[in-house]
């Protein structure tokens, strides 16, 4: 996807709190290409900034689909106060709507996380409010992670979350992934009566990814980001 393909949600941390581009001066996962697209926060300052994707039938979305991307928490100010993510069915066009985030907590070491709730928040600790689901395994910063979320909107209302991770060391970009479970990360069920998570699934709206931050000197980086719709 093009540059010209995403646009920002409203209501995030502008370019003076937070800047953000591509950049060819940071070490791409493997397979990766010239460029990856980086987040580095300048002023210690709360909030997120997240991009979605603006083509038809995509902004937004009818029901439910499937994104994937890699991820790192960058080394710099410290190991804590930031959290990359993916996302998916984001209710509006602001941060501070909520959606389905995949992504990396803000833990030392990190754990892969699935939450529901305001994209502004990101993914705190891994047991924090609104998450659903866990990986086994935690992971040092600097650390390429590929993931990948499917939400699968069901006919009777309910909508299917599936997490998976590629070896991005094994099967690099360029390479077809072997998608495998996230060892903890269990199929979830948001039912559509909103008893599992709380509140009522969220079935269809916008995807794309984003970078929570509390603390200066902290940097996210993605590569490879792609979008499917369910059809």
């Amino acid at each position: 996807m093009a540059d010209t393909d995403w646009s920002y949600l409203n209501d995030g941390l502008d370019i003076a709190t937070v800047d953000r581009g591509v950049t060819a001066d940071i070490a791409r996962p493997p397979g990766g290409g010239n460029f990856l697209f980086a987040f580095n926060s300048l002023a210690a300052v709360s909030g997120s900034v997240a991009l979605f994707a603006n083509l038809v039938n995509f902004a937004p979305m009818q029901k439910g689909g499937s994104i994937r991307g890699v991820l790192q928490r960058g080394p710099g100010g410290g190991p804590t106060g930031f959290s990359p993510f993916l996302f998916l069915c984001c209710q509006g066009n602001s941060v501070r709507d909520s959606a389905y985030l995949l992504g990396l907590s803000d833990d030392d070491p990190h754990r892969i996380v699935l939450r529901k709730g305001a994209v502004t928040v990101g993914l705190p600790a891994a047991d924090g409010p609104g998450a659903l689901l866990k990986s086994a395994a935690s992971f040092a910063q600097a650390t390429w992670l590929h993931l990948r979320l499917d939400v699968i909107v069901n006919t009777n209302g309910d909508v299917v979350l599936k997490v998976f991770q590629n070896d991005v060391t094994l099967h690099p970009l360029g390479t077809p992934p072997d998608w495998q479970p996230v060892s903890g990360m269990t199929e979830f069920i948001d039912d559509h009566l909103g008893i599992n998570s709380g509140s009522h699934p969220l079935t269809s709206e916008r995807g794309g990814f984003g970078f929570s931050v509390k603390d200066v000197t902290r940097r996210a980086y993605f590569d490879d980001i792609e979008l499917f719709r369910q059809t």
